[in-house]
């Protein structure tokens, strides 16, 4: 192999980045309310950082992963990845944190079913 080439990742190491990172958001923010979440630089920083992982490591699920699972957010999830990356500007702190407090937690527990379930053979 030579510099700069990686070796394939399986699809199933993208969503175990994404439970990565939805715990380090978790965990960043846990015992925060959203001021306090906001005027803390580093923590901010690091989440939307985690925030856009998420986003990223989506865009590597096969499109028939993601057509067998189309009750799992998909779409919200890589556009929140853009709109953090490409439009840093226009961040909706609410929307950022309704996410942190309402959707991450769901979403670790439907990735962790998904893995489950590959592991079982059923995907």
């Amino acid at each position: 192999m030579s510099d700069g080439e990686r070796p394939e990742r399986g699809w199933r190491s993208f969503i175990s980045d994404m439970i990565a990172s939805g715990e380090s958001v978790l965990a960043f923010t846990d015992g925060m309310n959203v001021e306090e979440f906001v005027s803390d630089e580093r923590t901010y920083k690091a989440t939307l950082w985690d925030l856009r992982i998420i986003g990223e490591a989506a865009t590597h699920i096969p499109k028939e992963v993601r057509n067998t699972n189309p009750e799992f957010p998909w779409s919200e999830i890589i556009a929140m990845r853009n709109r953090i990356t490409h439009a840093y500007e226009a961040i909706d702190v609410d929307i950022v944190w309704d996410t942190i407090k309402t959707d991450i937690p769901t979403m670790l527990v439907d990735l962790r079913i998904l893995l489950n379930q590959t592991d079982e053979g059923k995907v």
